[in-house]
């Protein structure tokens, strides 16, 4: 029996857009391989951010300058890791874990800015919106850095996922922890630990002693909120704790 002309197209289409994502992938997997002797001068994030300020201020504020491994201080590869991602010498790129405990902790957060929000509208205020965090691991954060846009979708979290085991299977803890540190914003056209060394300590990152590391480790969920409040009580109480954990922090081989 003949198939309708209809069906016909559209498993053609089907066939093309499986063709398409496949070869995106194969794209990805390229770059992400190319990595492992090439250094990124550049992330799609970078990129996003250079091109905003040049629209918002008609100037491009870019500062980063890329150090190898070994010239950025052991003390901020600790700072990092006890900040952003205790596992991340154990686990194979996502932290099931961690995101389960974030799931749960937006969960309570949502429920009372919910009931907050009821009680201002009682009286006539403003609703309060839910302090929402992740549970991205480090090379998670850098799968989206290098190539993704920052919108929350599906498919975009789906395609972060698939570039994060790119990552984990193609370049080593040691290599993909480089990356990160040499591009991960610390501030308004501050990238990369050398630049935000410089920018805040005006010394190198292999410098970087371990209260200076964990400052800087503080400030990476919101580097350009905490830039323009560098004494804030949460800052230096975060920075506290994580200059405690850095001495049990292993890191990489």
């Amino acid at each position: 029996m003949k198939r309708p002309a209809w069906v016909t197209q559209g498993l053609r289409a089907l066939a093309l857009v499986a063709l398409s994502a496949l070869a995106l992938q194969l794209v990805f997997a390229a770059r992400v391989a190319m990595m492992t002797v090439v250094d990124p001068q550049s992330t799609s994030f970078q990129r996003s951010e250079v091109w905003r300020l040049l629209v918002e201020q008609q100037r491009i504020l870019w500062s980063q300058q890329w150090v190898p491994g070994e010239r950025i201080a052991a003390n901020l590869k600790r700072a990092v890791i006890a900040s952003e991602d205790g596992s991340f010498v154990d686990h194979g790129g996502v932290d099931w874990d961690a995101i389960e405990k974030a799931w749960e902790r937006n969960e309570r957060a949502e429920a009372r800015a919910e009931a907050l929000s009821r009680r201002a509208q009682a009286r006539q205020g403003r609703p309060v919106v839910p302090k929402i965090v992740g549970g991205s691991t480090i090379t998670q954060q850098l799968a989206k850095n290098l190539f993704l846009s920052g919108e929350r979708t599906v498919l975009r979290k789906g395609q972060e996922l698939l570039i994060t085991l790119m990552l984990e299977a193609l370049l080593d803890k040691g290599r993909i922890l480089e990356i990160y540190l040499n591009n991960v914003e610390w501030g308004e056209g501050v990238f990369g630990a050398q630049a935000a060394a410089r920018h805040y300590f005006r010394i190198d990152a292999a410098q970087l002693a371990p209260h200076q590391a964990a400052r800087l480790a503080v400030m990476l969920p919101a580097p350009k909120r905490f830039e323009k409040r560098p004494a804030s009580p949460y800052l230096l109480s975060r920075t506290a704790t994580i200059v405690a954990r850095m001495n049990d922090v292993e890191l990489p081989r």
